[in-house]
């Protein structure tokens, strides 16, 4: 099998060529336009006491985006517990269908901050495949892993099993794994993501490589929106998805029945960035003041999601119609750390780990570095995610101005300014090695030699000669 062989389709083909899909959409689209973003703010929040005055910001009135899973927790605590209007914000909060949506809104600014899948704000910047070229900024991270890669019952009953089980043996993964998708019609074989720019792609092309499979010659790579995953999968339109919880859990045995979830994202590199908190380059220019009192207000939510003694109010806020609209046994796991992998076979698979989302507090393995906190960007895991997109051909070349983009995109500078005025300390650095015990496949990160870590992957789009166009 090679690639001039096969069909491979490209995003905007398979578009086209939706077919069953379509019929989950339509159910899946409805049931988000039944429930509306929040129209009114808590006692509490109407009752606290405002640091900032709004006459002293130069935007105080902003509308924000969020997309209805796990991840809109920090977004629903600032607007429940009062930690915008502390900080002089009028919010509005719209409900995005899609982390396209949420990206697209900024850019064409119908939303003032948004956030984003973290590949968004720097494909953005490199203009690389499936993303549009802006100049997106983020100067924190929302949240840390939180996500799952769900496999269908089909795939259990043929022999694979979560990953915790196969002990780190990539080797038997990968037999498995190949044996079931060579068995699949060519037409059905296909993934699930929540975007192109998602580190949910780079991970299922990950893992697929890291397993020894050629993935654009194995499998096709498609996006639908969270909401529409479950429906998707069990119309038969996938065989397999990546996305934020609440949306794994929900398809496992005693609940959707129709998957199990096969690792979460932080099997695959521990400690990863997943959403961060975006804007236009232009609206920090424009709305300095406007903007410290945002990051303010966000990074004291995700303090408060961090707290283990908060993580049941926060399920309860997120599981509400204006949010996830999910049953409360959907949001816990993601949120508690109660996390149930499924399957069916009736054995418990429940593993007890807070850190199944990180806010704010980093577990004990990776706080390595002084001060290192969920919140804080580093900028070598923007140059990861360019060797990514470089890796699967979604940029020509690896950027020859990687670390001026990076250093443009993810705002480590403000950060530490902002955080500072909050009595909180950061990191000194903008770069630090990803160790490999860290990922799946045992390879380090080192962001001194981006070019060096690209050339060790034997597995990669089209096998190019040099990473670098002369």
């Amino acid at each position: 099998m090679s690639h001039t062989n096969k069909n491979i389709w490209t995003r905007r083909e398979f578009i086209k060529g939706l077919g069953v899909a379509t019929a989950g959409t339509a159910l899946s689209s409805c049931a988000i336009n039944a429930n509306r973003a929040p129209q009114n703010l808590s006692q509490q929040a109407l009752e606290i006491e405002r640091v900032v005055n709004p006459k002293t910001l130069e935007k105080p009135n902003l509308t924000i985006g969020y997309v209805p899973v796990n991840d809109c927790a920090p977004f629903a605590v600032a607007w429940e517990k009062g930690f915008f209007r502390k900080y002089g914000l009028n919010v509005t909060l719209s409900r995005e269908a899609s982390w396209g949506t949420s990206r697209d809104g900024i850019i064409f600014g119908r939303l003032d901050a948004s956030p984003v899948v973290c590949g968004a704000v720097t494909n953005a910047r490199t203009g690389a495949e499936g993303a549009r070229h802006a100049p997106l900024c983020a100067a924190m991270t929302i949240h840390r892993h939180g996500n799952a890669l769900t496999m269908n019952k089909a795939m259990w009953e043929a022999g694979l099993r979560p990953w915790r089980e196969y002990n780190g043996d990539l080797e038997t993964f990968g037999h498995d794994f190949r044996k079931y998708f060579q068995k699949l019609p060519s037409e059905n074989r296909i993934w699930a993501v929540v975007l192109s720019s998602a580190i949910y792609e780079y991970f299922v092309r990950y893992l697929a490589a890291a397993a020894g499979m050629f993935p654009d010659q194995e499998f096709r790579i498609i996006i639908i929106p969270p909401p529409q995953m479950v429906v998707n999968m069990r119309i038969g339109s996938t065989q397999g998805y990546m996305v934020a919880e609440p949306w794994n859990t929900r398809a496992i045995s005693g609940n959707e029945n129709i998957g199990f979830t096969f690792a979460q994202g932080r099997e695959i590199w521990e400690g990863h960035p997943d959403r961060l908190l975006a804007v236009m380059e232009s609206f920090i220019d424009e709305n300095p003041k406007t903007y410290r009192s945002l990051v303010k207000a966000m990074i004291e939510a995700c303090q408060y999601c961090s707290n283990p003694k908060n993580r049941e109010e926060v399920v309860k806020i997120i599981s509400s119609r204006s949010f996830t609209g999910a049953k409360p046994k959907l949001t816990h796991p993601g949120i508690v750390g109660d996390y149930n992998y499924g399957g069916f076979d009736g054995k418990n698979r429940i593993v007890n780990l807070p850190e199944t989302t990180i806010f704010f507090d980093l577990p004990t393995n990776l706080a390595g570095i002084p001060n290192d906190h969920s919140t804080f960007l580093w900028q070598s895991e923007s140059l990861w995610l360019m060797t990514q997109a470089t890796r699967w051909g979604q940029n020509k070349e690896f950027p020859k101005n990687a670390e001026e983009l990076a250093k443009k995109a993810w705002r480590t500078d403000l950060y530490r300014e902002i955080a500072a005025e909050m009595g909180i300390k950061s990191p000194t650095e903008d770069y630090k090695i990803a160790s490999a015990d860290l990922f799946i496949d045992q390879k380090a990160f080192d962001p001194s030699d981006p070019i060096g870590y690209l050339k060790s992957f034997s597995i990669r789009a089209n096998h190019p000669k040099s990473f670098f166009l002369s």
